[in-house]
């Protein structure tokens, strides 16, 4: 659904011609991204080596297509702002941290991959243990670069925004950041995302179906920014009243189901029936 269609005002041709004029340094960084996910996905047809029982590849293409949505709702919510506050010092610094954090996290998932060695939770030589380190700091960094472009939604909307919509986009932008660092900060500290049985895995996503996965309450942390604003385009498109308490009821559900997941997970069970 276009910002046009959302705030009532006439639509722009396309939804890739709003994005190109409303941020076109994180359009072209993520459209980048989701290109090279496609080709990093594509590699095992090519490339078999395996790591830990999954091809090399699967990994860097799965980051690389979740760096790239990343940038694209940043690029997306710009929309959002009041234009003239879309080239603020702020939103600037923000872009530029999600370009060099991200880059620099792509860059060295890809090079283990290619080196058949794991990039996660490989801290065995001082080398290695730098690097997990810094790829955690930048990790980091690439959410807080989040923080100001909620502000700027909260504090300087597109005029004419729907109240609900933009409730959805802040407490979506504020899920990700602190639950997606919460979770992610956890993981890193339990030194692995299985928990109990290992066995089969979800198709594409590789979550583990034998026992706990600590990835998925981490995924649903991470995309709070998305579910929120497209549930709120829902309830705006059935016309449904009360729009505000009713996402702000979606957030405390979804929040709880992301405690749920992990407090699951970390006791070993599969998700989502255990």
């Amino acid at each position: 659904m276009s910002a046009s269609a959302l705030t009532g005002q006439d639509r722009r041709p396309t939804a890739l011609a709003r994005l190109r004029a409303d941020d076109p340094v994180l359009t072209a960084f993520g459209l980048a991204c989701l290109l090279t996910g496609a080709v990093t996905l594509a590699l095992p047809l090519i490339d078999g080596r395996l790591i830990d029982g999954a091809f090399v590849w699967t990994k860097p293409g799965k980051f690389f297509v979740s760096v790239g949505v990343y940038a694209l709702t940043f690029a997306w919510f710009t929309g959002y702002v009041r234009p003239d506050h879309r080239h603020s010092r702020s939103l600037r610094t923000g872009r530029l941290l999600l370009v060099v954090a991200g880059g620099f996290e792509l860059g060295y998932i890809t090079l283990q991959a290619a080196r058949a060695e794991a990039s996660h939770f490989n801290d065995g030589d001082p080398l290695h243990a730098i690097l997990y380190a810094f790829m955690g700091i930048l990790a980091l960094t690439l959410l807080a670069a989040k923080i100001p472009l909620a502000i700027a939604v909260a504090v300087r909307p597109l005029p004419g925004l729907e109240p609900s919509l933009r409730l959805a986009v802040v407490l979506g932008l504020a899920m990700t950041v602190i639950l997606g660092a919460a979770t992610g900060i956890a993981l890193s500290a339990n030194r692995s995302h299985a928990v109990g049985p290992i066995g089969a895995a979800w198709p594409l996503l590789g979550w583990n179906r034998a026992g706990g996965d600590l990835r998925i309450a981490h995924f649903l942390g991470m995309h709070g920014e998305q579910i929120l604003p497209l549930v709120a385009a829902g309830f705006m498109a059935l016309g449904w009243p009360r729009r505000r308490a009713l996402v702000t009821l979606v957030a405390c559900l979804l929040c709880g189901l992301i405690a749920t997941a992990w407090i699951q997970a970390g006791r070993g069970l599969a998700f989502p029936f255990g």
